[in-house]
């Protein structure tokens, strides 16, 4: 029997995954560390987490799923990785990481972003970026280049998160064209390095590192990485994608029409497009997908909710570490609407979908005397669905369509509440797989190292486990929450319009 095995670098653990080639089927998965890693912010809006940690994770996750199914690491055929898009790591020349890597929701680069954006026209990025430069991996770098001068001196090559992985294991210092769309070093018209961008902003073509396919031998595991690991030297690394594009990738999503979405740390909606789209304010984005060919392009079209999972989890802190399932209950009992409470969940950074707005989290409307825990917990899960609702507005309004979204049952889609508010809300159908992103990363490695032929054979054993339409009833109920959720949204951003003798606020 062969196997597959994938990883999955978040910003709060470590997933590990072992596919068997025979069956399609999962064998063991684990997760690594039991609580969540750590993001420092030494100063509001910055988010950084050291490199070496997910390394010293990927390590423990590997040897808690050879403690939890034996299998022989001489029979694994491939090794995929997914990772926290848009993160920046820099390596000196001897291969040792120079600062903590500034990752997907830190807010510091906005401004050089939109710099950029005006300098270089923004038609100019949004016909041959698809985006603005906005707070993306380029646009850090940038802030590194003006902000720590010395340290930038001394780079050797940029890595995406992923990519940092892929050096521990192969030695090798590489990327993919999907990741270098994701930092906005991709120029999609001349299907090529976005030169212009890096001219504007002084950065050097010669600390990309080198561009491999996304579906190939990568490199092989060394010696070294292989006995810290307890795997086989030898084994080719096959397959790497940013977290979006293998979610959308986990799912079978490849396709024109196609959606998938993701309700983690961050909550993202995916759709897939054969022809360039963009957002003339960029508060949704394109990338490049892992299928892409110049023959036969495919685009991502990529909406961001940054404070998605990571409120629950702060909620889960504040009423006492409740068991996630528990607090789900406890939503559920709860009506449609909170009674009139309302969560605007934007307190992890700079919003894409608001324009990169400086945002907080705000309770609307809370009353001593009707709401309860309940009632907030419910808010929460409400608000974050409204969110993501807004922003499909905006893919919608770009020509992306959306009927079925596929997700994975995990994260928030645990939650029936969640469910039942996202798909009448959205009025879209919604279907749930037995897969996760650490799966879609072992098949992926699978399609790489060409044990499957084709997207269709490694999928072949993809189990769909619930499906979910809107009720004409509950629509109306939702629908109506989110014009007041809506209002309250439009509130925030244009003050002047505020009327606190009838919206009570809190910031957190």
């Amino acid at each position: 029997m062969k196997y597959l095995l994938g990883y999955d670098i978040g910003s709060s653990s470590i997933k590990a995954a072992l596919l068997s080639v025979d069956t399609g089927q999962c064998v063991a998965s684990v997760t690594s560390p039991s609580t969540e890693m750590e993001i420092t912010a030494q100063v509001a809006g910055w988010a950084e987490q050291r490199p070496e940690r997910w390394w010293q994770e990927v390590v423990n996750a590997t040897q808690l799923l050879k403690q939890k199914y034996a299998f022989d690491p001489a029979l694994v055929a491939g090794i995929g990785i997914t990772y926290q898009m848009h993160g920046l790591v820099l390596l000196d020349k001897a291969g040792q990481v120079l600062r903590p890597a500034i990752i997907w929701c830190d807010s510091r680069a906005v401004e050089f972003g939109n710099q950029a954006f005006a300098a270089l026209g923004e038609t100019y990025c949004l016909d041959n970026y698809l985006n603005s430069p906005g707070n993306f991996t380029a646009s850090k770098l940038k802030w590194v280049k003006e902000n720590e001068p010395e340290l930038y001196a001394r780079i050797h090559k940029i890595q995406l998160p992923g990519d940092y992985i892929a050096y521990q294991l192969t030695g090798r210092m590489q990327t993919t064209v999907s990741g270098l769309s994701e930092g906005v070093f991709w120029n999609f018209r001349e299907q090529g390095i976005a030169y212009d961008l890096l001219a504007y902003y002084g950065i050097s073509r010669e600390l990309l590192p080198e561009v491999v396919d996304t579906f190939s031998e990568q490199g092989q595991l060394t010696a070294e990485a292989a006995q810290e690991l307890g795997l086989h030297a030898g084994t080719p690394i096959s397959y790497r994608a940013g977290d979006q594009p293998n979610n959308a990738f986990s799912l079978n999503v490849l396709q024109p029409g196609e959606v998938a979405a993701t309700a983690g740390t961050s909550g993202v909606v995916y759709g897939i497009t054969d022809a360039p789209a963009s957002d003339p304010q960029s508060r949704v984005n394109a990338f490049v997908h892992v299928n892409s060919t110049i023959e036969q392009p495919r685009n991502g079209v990529l909406m961001c909710v940054n404070g998605t999972g990571i409120l629950n989890s702060w909620l889960r802190k504040v009423v006492g570490e409740l068991p996630y399932e528990t607090m789900n209950q406890l939503a559920a009992q709860a009506p449609v609407g909170a009674d009139g409470l309302l969560f605007l969940p934007f307190g992890n950074g700079a919003e894409r979908i608001l324009e990169n707005s400086p945002t907080e989290a705000e309770l609307h409307g809370l009353s001593f005397n009707i709401h309860s825990r309940n009632h907030v917990l419910r808010a929460a899960q409400e608000g974050i669905v409204y969110a993501l609702h807004y922003g499909l507005d905006i893919m919608r309004s770009m020509g992306v369509p959306m009927q079925t979204v596929r997700a994975g049952n995990a994260n928030m889609f645990l939650s029936p509440v969640f469910r039942e508010a996202f798909v009448n809300t959205a009025n879209v159908t919604l279907e749930l797989y037995n897969t996760d992103a650490a799966q879609g990363a072992a098949r992926g490695a699978g399609i790489g190292a060409g044990v499957y032929a084709s997207a269709a054979e490694a999928f072949g054993s993809l189990e769909r486990i619930l499906t979910l339409e809107p009720t004409p009833a509950l629509q109306e109920q939702y629908q109506a929450a989110y014009a007041r959720w809506q209002q309250a949204l439009t509130n925030q951003i244009l003050p002047s319009t505020t009327t606190p003798s009838n919206v009570a606020q809190h910031a957190f």
